[in-house]
């Protein structure tokens, strides 16, 4: 940190004390801490901060930065790197936020590890899938590409052993729609469902399973099976601990990998038609 905690709710915070000890009980409200780059106090500044009352989704959006920096780095900017932590609403969220601005990219690593599910999973495929219409001549700058938000390039998808439900079915959908390359471990295999929860008279509530998927030519598909990935990949915490993601470096080595034996076809305008004859 480059600048050390020195008073907390009026307390002096000096070791051992843990620093999390002083927030206890302050989630959400405002309270005033004084910090400083120097120990003695000299420089310090006293804030107004709100405590949060869980660091999950701060790690979470730190650890999906930190991949993007991966991806953008080993693949010189031209990979697209989005992650979806489930199929209802946040992964909506996610997805949006990192595939639009990205879409301009030559290729696209979509990270489904830990996918939570929620609903089916035809947002993100259809996006995927969308095929090049056309360009368009600008008189002035580049041309533009119709649908803009549309990547034609190689699609690699990464899985794990956590992703289920709609984590399962994003993945089955992935191969099914042939987008491409599943990198990492079999999903979960949770596919049988729930629709609605009925509510008893003293306020509790009951679920039961009540549909399951199927396809005309494979029959019962997914449940107790899960989605096996096409490269397997182990993550060890070993590895982790040390910085590494064995899983996102090989999704990076596919994906380069098809980028170079299909390079992007850099399309030429055609020459302006003569129309004063």
């Amino acid at each position: 940190m480059a600048f050390d905690c020195l008073y907390c709710r009026g307390q002096d915070l000096r070791p051992p004390t843990n620093v999390y000890q002083l927030f206890e009980n302050t989630s959400g409200k405002i309270i005033e801490i004084t910090v400083g780059p120097n120990a003695d106090g000299s420089g310090a500044r006293t804030v107004s901060v709100v405590p949060i009352a869980s660091e999950a989704a701060l790690r979470n959006r730190d650890w999906v930065e930190g991949n993007l920096k991966k991806v953008t780095e080993a693949t010189g900017g031209r990979v697209a790197y989005v992650y979806v932590p489930n199929t209802a609403g946040a992964g909506h969220d996610y997805f949006k936020r990192y595939f639009f601005p990205q879409a301009y990219k030559d290729a696209i690593i979509v990270d489904e590890r830990f996918n939570g599910g929620g609903q089916y999973a035809d947002y993100y495929i259809d996006l995927l899938r969308r095929p090049l219409g056309a360009y368009w001549a600008m008189r002035y700058g580049a041309d533009m590409k119709t649908p803009a938000a549309s990547i034609q390039g190689p699609k690699v998808m990464i899985t794990d052993e956590t992703a289920g439900s709609g984590g399962d079915l994003l993945p089955w959908m992935w191969r099914k729609f042939d987008m491409g390359k599943l990198v990492g471990k079999r999903t979960w295999g949770g596919l049988v469902g729930i629709l609605g929860f009925p509510v008893l008279m003293d306020g509790g509530s009951f679920t039961a399973p009540n549909f399951a998927i199927w396809t005309p030519e494979e029959g019962w598909v997914v449940e107790n099976i899960g989605v096996p990935p096409d490269i397997e990949v182990e993550q060890t915490p070993a590895e982790v601990i040390n910085g590494r993601d064995p899983q996102l470096e090989k999704a990076i080595q596919v994906v380069m990998d098809e980028l170079k034996k299909n390079p992007p076809k850099q399309p030429q305008r055609p020459a302006y038609p003569v129309k004063n004859r």
